[in-house]
């Protein structure tokens, strides 16, 4: 069960390996288009219907109908990779139970956006989980870990590729645990492994998640950037002379121990770009104006005009 491209890896490892996948299940196409007019199928959905995987795709998970020809495959276990909530009447269906691959080191980082969030808190590892489902999300006992370095210089992207190979490599040791163990493999409660630390969650990221404070330290922002880069990237609002607002993407930059004139304040020595965040300079890398292409620091600070009578504007939600 799976949706993305971090799902794919994992069901290309189970067909690979020659495990049975009598069935896969993914969200509906979705409308795309100017007039939504054409369905886009899952990336699963592409992969499942190539090697001739039969493909179910509900609206609900609780319809009856699905659920009666889920059961009818008869699976012995079932695999979650990025997808969705499921109800009790799906995850407790198979004999051997549900497993889900989650991209962190559980308990830390339960939720939509666990690759995000890890490197938005400039953490320096993280991993992914293999746990047997329950009923709250993302709380099961814990059958297998994997740990993953983050570099200082990772992006959310690098990291995404790292976890989604991962993932798959977990899932076939955790099968290996499950057939061996007869369904009952040594798991244990997360709450076991908390040590008194404090949970930090992964919700599910929106537009204004993405906004840049400018308050905060560079590090922060940073960091910010970079776990929202490539997408869906970290905005904000840069304001012209005349008071104009723009949208301004940034992807890439770079961290500086100079001292800034004011926060959200843009300045240049004629070879990069500087934005002040609390404490210091951050030196911006890539960019993208709204309606304009991704482009270097160096091709925007060519196309613009006294850029120390820009600022951008200094968001009040906090990262």
């Amino acid at each position: 069960m799976g949706t993305p491209e971090f799902a794919v890896e994992t069901l290309q490892a189970l067909v690979e390996n020659e495990y049975n996948v009598v069935a896969v299940v993914t969200q509906p196409d979705k409308p795309v288009g100017r007039h939504g007019s054409v369905l886009q199928p899952s990336q699963v959905k592409q992969y499942a219907l190539e090697h001739g995987l039969p493909v179910l795709q509900p609206e609900k998970m609780k319809d009856p109908e699905f659920v009666e020809q889920l059961r009818s495959y008869q699976a012995n276990l079932q695999v979650v990779v990025a997808f969705r909530m499921l109800p009790e009447v799906v995850w407790a269906m198979p004999e051997y139970g549900t497993f889900n691959v989650h991209a962190a080191l559980l308990p830390q980082y339960r939720g939509a956006a666990p690759i995000n969030w890890a490197v938005i808190n400039g953490e320096t590892e993280t991993g992914v989980t293999t746990f047997f489902l329950d009923h709250d999300i993302d709380t099961g006992r814990i059958i297998m870990k994997k740990p993953f370095p983050i570099p200082d210089d990772a992006d959310v992207e690098y990291v995404y590729d790292g976890l989604m190979h991962l993932g798959a490599q977990l899932c076939l040791e955790t099968l290996e645990a499950i057939l061996a163990a007869d369904g009952f493999p040594v798991s244990i409660p997360q709450n076991s492994v908390l040590d008194g630390s404090v949970i930090k969650p992964a919700p599910k990221i929106f537009k204004e998640t993405c906004e840049i404070d400018w308050t905060k330290t560079a590090k922060q922002v940073y960091d910010f950037v970079r776990g929202l880069s490539p997408v869906p990237g970290a905005w904000t609002t840069l304001i012209a002379p005349d008071g104009k607002e723009t949208v301004l993407k940034i992807y890439k930059s770079r961290k500086t121990d100079r001292k800034g004139q004011g926060r959200g304040v843009l300045t240049t020595d004629g070879k990069a770009l500087y934005i002040s965040a609390g404490d210091a300079l951050l030196e911006i890398l890539e960019l993208q104006l709204a309606g304009k292409k991704r482009m270097s620091a160096r091709d925007f600070l060519n196309g613009m005009k006294s850029i120390e009578l820009y600022h951008v504007k200094k968001s009040s939600s906090a990262i």
